[in-house]
């Protein structure tokens, strides 16, 4: 049913709750690169939620504790034992912000401008958390004992890919005595107007897999000389060379062998009718397909692992030529592919012994989670989706970008990475980007999208006997 401003149980946006997402923003709680976080910021952000949320810190069956000085853990008890619990997780930290003279408003400043407020981590994702937050204050003002236990875990450096505080958390459900999730939520993709061409609705994206990652050096070694006497191929020329075929060979569509076949398929009755024959046909017109996809970034990365060149540094003086130039390549694997393949190909592409490839660091993509009518924790969220957004048409997806719930993999393989995020055409420069902003609306619908997933955890009707899974 469709969650409306005149129900009993709609949590509206008072000027208290804004002001308090507002306050969140303006901790500049960023993570940099390595192991470098603002553990100053992060300090004040954490006690600022303890003490803005006191109903939830003081609840009887709701325990709490700061991990490692800046992650936040609670524990929700159910008041039925029998059934798995479930997790939300989040993170506090956001990525650095650049280009300040282009912003709209200042990137910590949580200033409010034409309905949207404005500041980094706005859609990425103090809203998730902030969210999160005001759902179970208000459950718990409501007097609302949920059946389901469930945990909600909050890292504090996600941004750098180090995952070290998401183990931590981990590792203290662990220590309660828990070895099974009934499903995991965590950040992952929005709901987008124009996903594709034809389709009007909004779409709805949970991913149900993530990509995994390969980070790699490419280097090049030479010797060094005067500018007056240049080489024939310098190191910056051979490594240009290596970088140039790798962005210039797009790695294979796996069109056809993984969730995005589904997705398209779910898609089809929202598509005019010559759209609809090149969807029921994915197999014969593959080739068409697969172009049309690459000539977007989103798309693109849906069907196929993609190569993004990130730092290329050489030179230390104007008239040196340097005898050293290194780059570094970010890899996101398709489920249907593995790091060996990635690499393979890379290797094949590069053709030059000179340029020497390093692994700095790797992940194998995930398993990918049920999606079918039986699938319980899909359909909390597909319901929950639809109780907020009633003409999103909800679809499976490959998360593009990689999150902490690897470390969450041995509880359950049943992980949706969604964000209640509305999107429009334009906005996914925002993110990681300039003006990342959220609308005033938007985010008093992921308050009541965060207390509906709660409600919906406990119910025992969301779940079909007439489908199975729809496993890869």
């Amino acid at each position: 049913m469709e969650c409306k401003s005149s129900d009993s149980d709609f949590i509206e946006l008072t000027d208290s709750k804004l002001n308090k997402f507002q306050e969140a923003l303006r901790f500049k709680t960023v993570s940099y690169d390595d192991i470098d976080y603002n553990k100053e910021e992060l300090g004040k952000y954490v006690k600022f939620i303890i003490q803005n949320f006191p109903h939830l810190m003081n609840c009887t069956f709701v325990q709490w504790e700061v991990v490692n000085n800046y992650s936040l853990l609670f524990t929700v008890k159910g008041s039925d034992s029998s059934l798995k619990p479930y997790l939300l997780m989040g993170h506090l930290d956001v990525v650095p912000a650049s280009n300040l003279e282009a912003w709209d408003a200042p990137p910590f400043s949580g200033q409010i401008l034409n309905g949207f407020i404005y500041g980094r981590g706005a859609i990425d994702m103090k809203h998730s958390v902030m969210a999160i937050l005001e759902a179970a204050e208000y459950l718990v003002i409501k007097g609302i004992v949920p059946k389901r236990s469930f945990y909600i875990a909050f890292g504090h450096n996600e941004e750098l890919f180090d995952g070290s505080e998401a183990y931590k958390l981990a590792q203290k459900i662990v220590k309660q005595g828990v070895t099974e999730l009934e499903f995991i939520s965590d950040e992952g993709m929005p709901l987008s107007e124009g996903l594709l061409p034809g389709v009007s609705v909004p779409a709805a994206s949970i991913g149900v897999s993530e990509k995994g990652s390969l980070l790699m050096k490419l280097s090049v070694h030479g010797e060094p000389g005067h500018s007056s006497m240049p080489q024939r191929e310098s190191t910056i020329r051979i490594l240009a060379n290596a970088v140039n075929n790798l962005e210039t060979n797009l790695h294979p569509s796996m069109l056809g062998q993984g969730v995005e076949t589904d997705m398209l398929e779910q898609l089809v009755p929202e598509m005019n009718i010559f759209q609809r024959v090149l969807m029921a046909n994915i197999w014969f017109f593959k080739p068409l397909l697969s172009w049309v996809m690459s000539m977007k970034p989103l798309t693109s990365a849906t069907i196929r692992t993609v190569t993004a060149v990130t730092k290329f540094q050489a030179g230390i003086k104007n008239n040196i030529i340097p005898p050293h130039a290194e780059a570094i390549v970010n890899h996101r694997i398709h489920p249907s592919q593995t790091v060996d393949e990635v690499i393979k190909f890379d290797k094949s592409v590069i053709a030059d012994d000179r340029v020497n490839i390093e692994v700095l660091n790797k992940m194998e993509p995930h398993p990918v989670a049920g999606y079918g009518k039986k699938d319980f924790g899909f359909q909390v969220l597909k319901t929950t989706i639809n109780q907020i957004w009633p003409k999103a048409l909800v679809v499976p997806a490959i998360m593009l970008g990689n999150t902490d719930t690897r470390f969450y993999l041995n509880f359950t393989k049943n992980v949706y990475r969604f964000s209640p995020t509305y999107m429009y055409p334009g906005d996914a420069a925002r993110f990681h980007g300039i003006n990342e902003r959220l609308s005033i609306k938007n985010y008093e619908q992921a308050i009541n999208f965060f207390y509906h997933l709660m409600r919906n955890a406990d119910r025992a009707d969301l779940v079909s006997t007439h489908e199975g899974h729809h496993d890869l």
